[in-house]
């Protein structure tokens, strides 16, 4: 039984002191509405009105009920108003990498706000970012995806702690001369996922770098900074990361070991699966 239309029409009735002109209220048809009647009654065990008379009157039994019915009926609407507000303020979390520029993320903000949506922001790696779209916990994020198909690419280069000779930096420039050990190559937990390692670790065999020359940092970021530019490594990063703590950075040539991102979307939480044009856009200046 839908409860909430069983009162309706209870309350209804016991107000405009007519079947008919509560089922015109309600805008349900008179039988319908006596249908309800009778199946509350059985529900609640007791007659709600008294059909004797010529005029539709509430019963005892029913007059005690009324109040509750009523309450009921009015805290189901301020739920309902509860429920639409709460779909008007539509806060959003969106899943982010770490690192990003705190203006970027600021102009994500105010566009949010400029088309009623306040946004949140969260800094995760990619893996994580990846799980919560899946449960719900996010509903947006930006995604690591191959470089060739993606819809947002970063330029990966190579921290130092004084500038490189070359503009454009090939893995074979890193080879270390024979009898030197050679500077390891650190990288960052956002590309410490299973594709961009794959192909750094085949670059690096191409090139004919040692496999220890390639290190992940995780997410210590701080310490791999300052082993940086202490000149004990080099930091495969994007060039605002590097500048913005005073290393000097050069760009790697291969664009296939560059950083590729997409704007995915939750369906979880009411969401469609698809991302608003003006959200992907502003996404699109985080990762610049």
């Amino acid at each position: 039984m839908d409860l909430l239309a069983h009162l309706a029409a209870f309350t209804a009735t016991a107000e405009e002191v007519s079947f008919s002109r509560a089922a015109d209220r309600l805008g349900i048809a008179q039988p319908l509405l006596s249908r309800r009647i009778k199946s509350l009654e059985a529900y609640f065990g007791g007659q709600l009105f008294d059909r004797s008379r010529r005029q539709v009157a509430v019963t005892e039994f029913g007059t005690s009920l009324l109040p509750y019915a009523r309450d009921v009926l009015e805290r189901a609407d301020r739920l309902d108003q509860a429920a639409r507000s709460a779909r008007a303020a539509r806060t959003r979390v969106v899943g982010v990498p770490a690192h990003c520029a705190p203006v970027a993320l600021a102009g994500v903000l105010r566009t949010g706000a400029e088309h009623g949506t306040t946004l949140v922001v969260r800094e995760l790696p990619p893996r994580q970012r990846q799980s919560g779209l899946g449960e719900g916990s996010l509903a947006y994020a930006l995604l690591r995806v191959a470089p060739e198909r993606a819809e947002l690419r970063v330029t990966l280069g190579l921290a130092a702690g004084r500038q490189l000779a070359h503009r454009a930096l090939h893995l074979e420039d890193l080879r270390p001369p024979r009898g030197v050990a050679g500077l390891p190559v650190l990288t960052l937990e956002e590309d410490e996922v299973p594709d961009a390692q794959d192909r750094l670790a085949r670059a690096a065999a191409r090139a004919g770098l040692p496999e220890t020359l390639l290190r992940p940092a995780g997410p210590a970021a701080a310490a791999a900074l300052a082993d940086t530019l202490a000149g004990r490594a080099r930091l495969l990063c994007a060039e605002p990361f590097a500048l913005q703590h005073g290393a000097s950075w050069t760009p790697l040539a291969d664009p296939s070991l560059h950083r590729g991102y997409e704007v995915g979307a939750s369906e979880s939480h009411g969401e469609t699966g698809e991302v608003p044009q003006w959200l992907a856009q502003a996404l699109a200046k985080v990762t610049r």
